[in-house]
């Protein structure tokens, strides 16, 4: 006779980004122990993404944005692994663990929320001498980097060298390239004011992009705000440009000028992790193709949201949804729902949201956001901006909330840990 916890079967959700956290939560209090939920990711943690670049900059401690999926998921079995197959005849995923180790899992139903990875661009050099920006060993790797650059600058008499490490390329100026550009030169200044060697040596950023204006998918009166706080910070925006080519001495702009640097960030958007294309489905716009309700045509009992997944835009007929965390969010809360009740738990619903307006943090004391399409900017729009990260945040309140706290009240700590190497951190994760 079936247990309680085997009476509706096995649920596998892949991946704990946005989509699948919220997903493996909401099928944790729907099913109530009837069914067992498992998630398989690639560490025990659900990260939060957004605050990335508070990381790299030294602002919060990486453990912050890093929430247990243990103490958050209680009701959830975790395992540790990377998906690599999934064979939908037979129900059953294959994965390899952190040891190596092969492993096969079968199931009843399959939620595939695996998110996101850089997206690349036939760029000579970019693969070799760029690196993104997507998950904590980067932003350590970033951090380090950028203090390291600044030491090696301090110590050089070289007075080309010494410019090229205190010069700092980030190519994409949407959301995660804009809060880059904006807080990486409060960490740099800061590191200079350390080091009696870099007096009145500048610290120069760029920030690169083939569109006509920072942050061009919002309201130009949010890009006007965070172009004027990145020049007021000594940040060059360069609109309608981009990089033709990286090397190990500096990059080639596509006007034809060369900047010598030892530092290429690269954000220029992402793109569904490799897994997608390994698994048969039918893709759309190289994502996972479902309907309005996240069900893949053609594949009973499998589900997909968040970057992965083609979501039909209701409110945009004939567009998909963006893959934006706030759509993630939604689509993992009603996959939730809608593989509850094709277990005979509750009804299915479809997809359908309308952004509530977005917020970017510059740094400092400085913000721009437009909840329920109000522009603010300066305090307002950074008290609007933390306390939506606070609420959003499914753990870790507190401790954010006092890193905040002493980032205001003491200077950053200058230290170059070294614990994350340049090879553990390839832009080309596919």
């Amino acid at each position: 006779m079936a247990t309680s916890s085997e009476a509706l079967g096995r649920v596998v959700v892949v991946g704990a980004g946005f989509a699948g956290f919220h997903a493996a939560r909401g099928l944790s209090r729907r099913l109530g122990g009837a069914a067992e939920v498992v998630v398989v990711n690639s560490t025990d943690y659900f990260l939060y993404l957004p605050l990335l670049p508070e990381v790299a900059s030294g602002v919060l401690d990486p453990r912050r944005v890093s929430v247990s999926l243990a103490a958050t998921l209680p009701e959830v079995r975790l395992l540790l692994g990377d998906v690599d197959g999934v064979d939908l005849g037979a129900r059953r995923i294959s994965y390899a663990d952190p040891e190596g180790g092969r492993h096969h899992l079968g199931y009843d139903r399959l939620v595939l929320a695996v998110g996101s990875v850089n997206k690349l661009l036939p760029v000579p050099g970019v693969a070799a001498y760029a690196h993104g920006f997507r998950g904590i060993p980067e932003a350590l790797y970033l951090r380090d980097h950028l203090t390291r650059q600044v030491e090696f600058a301090a110590a050089t008499d070289d007075p080309d060298q010494r410019a090229a490490r205190c010069t700092f390329v980030v190519v994409g100026a949407g959301y995660t390239g804009t809060e880059v550009a904006a807080q990486g030169p409060l960490l740099t200044r800061d590191l200079a004011a350390g080091n009696r060697q870099l007096a009145g040596q500048p610290m120069r950023w760029l920030l690169l992009d083939l569109a006509p204006r920072v942050l061009p998918e919002l309201d130009p009166r949010l890009s006007a705000t965070a172009d004027r706080v990145l020049r007021e910070r000594g940040v060059q925006v360069l609109t309608g440009t981009s990089v033709d080519e990286a090397t190990a001495e500096g990059v080639r702009l596509s006007t034809g000028e060369f900047v010598a640097t030892r530092t290429l960030i690269w954000c220029v958007g992402v793109r569904p992790d490799p897994l997608v294309e390994l698994l048969g489905l039918p893709l759309e716009r190289g994502r996972i193709a479902v309907d309005t309700q996240l069900r893949v045509a053609g594949s009973p009992g499998v589900f997909a949201c968040g970057d992965a997944a083609a979501v039909p835009d209701v409110t945009r007929p004939g567009q998909l949804t963006a893959m934006t965390a706030q759509h993630a969010v939604r689509q993992g809360k009603l996959a939730a729902r809608n593989v509850a009740a094709s277990l005979g738990r509750g009804h299915p619903a479809t997809y359908r949201h309308r952004d509530l307006g977005f917020l970017v943090d510059l740094g400092g004391r400085d913000a721009a956001a437009n909840p329920l399409n109000v522009a603010l900017s300066g305090t307002a729009a950074k008290a609007v901006t933390r306390a939506y990260h606070l609420a959003a945040m499914p753990g870790n309140r507190i401790r954010t909330a006092v890193d905040w706290a002493l980032d205001a009240l003491l200077p950053r700590q200058r230290v170059h840990l070294g614990l994350v190497q340049a090879p553990a951190v390839p832009l080309d994760t596919g």
